[in-house]
Order: structure tokens, then sequence, then C-alpha cells
């Protein structure tokens, strides 16, 4: 069935029955009675086929049919291995996780962004430790900066049940990965930078970057200026 719909969304030959075509090809593009088109197809041992049917006048091809169909086919599947798959990658963090398990889960989200993946980072509230909701709110929004050259901010942090979301698109899908020597000077600069948290927080943009834009609570601001 899909090879008799991909077969019949071209006409061909008599199926064209407008007054006149035009024929494209190497030497340029003619104007002619579709007639006279039919003939010299029929000279040239070849079909005459309609690609572009809403053009005025329509826009038709004097080539072999099924090499024609076949081209179509080869040109489409080779869009279809070059199309990035994008996949959906999570992250999970609690209210109170430590600098080292941040750092860790930081490079995997790094790398995700870097393969053209996209990242839902979340912070999961169990039992009583919903009341540190604030505190995972600037886990997720250090998260989001930190992860700022290599992600764009999809949504900002929202708490749906006892789940707050993150999510991050990719700046380019499909970039290649670092080398390994790159991504151990980035981490043992991260190391660097982790070690003093607090000089970071304050190095934070007032008026721009992903925090201007950021709809937060007031204690939530003051803790990650705080840090």
């Amino acid at each position: 069935m899909k090879n008799d719909r991909k077969t019949n969304q071209y006409r061909v030959n008599e199926q064209i029955r407008v007054r006149e075509v035009r024929i494209v090809g190497e030497s340029g593009s003619t104007v002619m009675p579709t007639r006279q088109a039919l003939d010299m197809a029929r000279q040239q041992g070849v079909d005459l086929v309609e690609i572009s049917p809403n053009a005025q006048p329509p826009v038709c091809r004097l080539i072999d049919y099924s090499k024609f169909l076949y081209q179509q086919k080869k040109r489409a599947k080779e869009l279809k291995a070059k199309q990035v798959k994008q996949e959906v990658k999570e992250i999970r963090f609690g209210p109170q996780t430590d600098d080292h398990d941040y750092n860790f889960k930081l490079k995997h989200a790094k790398e995700f962004l870097e393969d053209g993946n996209k990242v839902r980072a979340y912070v999961f509230f169990r039992g009583r430790s919903i009341l540190f909701k604030e505190q995972g709110e600037v886990l997720l929004l250090r998260f989001a900066n930190d992860l700022e050259e290599y992600g764009k901010v999809e949504q900002m942090p929202s708490l749906e049940g006892k789940k707050m979301f993150l999510y991050i698109n990719p700046k380019k899908a499909g970039v290649a990965k670092k080398s390994q020597q790159k991504m151990d000077r980035e981490r043992r600069e991260a190391e660097a930078k982790d070690s003093a948290v607090a000089n970071e927080a304050n190095e934070m943009p007032a008026n721009g970057g992903l925090l201007a834009n950021a709809k937060i609570s007031a204690d939530a601001l003051e803790k990650l200026k705080g840090e």
C-alpha cells in the first residue's frame, strides 16, 4: 500500500492533462504544449513526469519514471540517515544532593546535550522532604546555570506532584563528543569551581543569564545568592 501511494503521487505521461507544461533539465527550462512534451518523451524513450503540479504551468521532467522513483527513495533514505534521533535523558536529584553527586550528574548532562539529546532534570521529594522544595528549586537553577553553554532552558523549574522538573534542550544537535583530554580538563576546572561555591553564587549575573527570567520565590533566590 505504501508503494502504491508513493507511485500515485506523481502524474505521468497521459495522466498530465493540462494545456502546457514547463520542462526542466540540465540546459534550463522551457514552456511548451503538453502534447509536444509527450512526443519528446517518446522520442527519447523516457517518461513525462510532473514534479511540481501547483506551479503555473506545472513543472515536468523527461526521465525514466522507475529511475525517478528510485532517486526519490534514495534521497529520502539519505535525509533520514542524517537526522539526529533526539532522546530525553533523565537526571534525578534529591533535595539535599551533595556536591560530589551533583558534579557526577552534571558531567552526564553535558554529555547528553553534546550528543543532541534533551535533558529532563528533576528533584524527587520523598515524604516530608517536600518541605525543602525551595532548596530543590535552587539546585535546579544552579544546574541550569552550569549547563548554559551546552543547552537552552525549555521550561524553568515547576512542581508536579512530588517532583520538580527542569527541561533543557541542546544548543546544537548531534555535536561530536569532546576528546577525553578536554573532558578531563573541564572536570578539573569544575571541581576547582565547586570548591568555592559561595564565590560562584555571588558571580551569577543579576540582570542577565538564565536567572533573569526565572520566576522563583524570594526565599529561594535569597538562598541561591547566599550559598
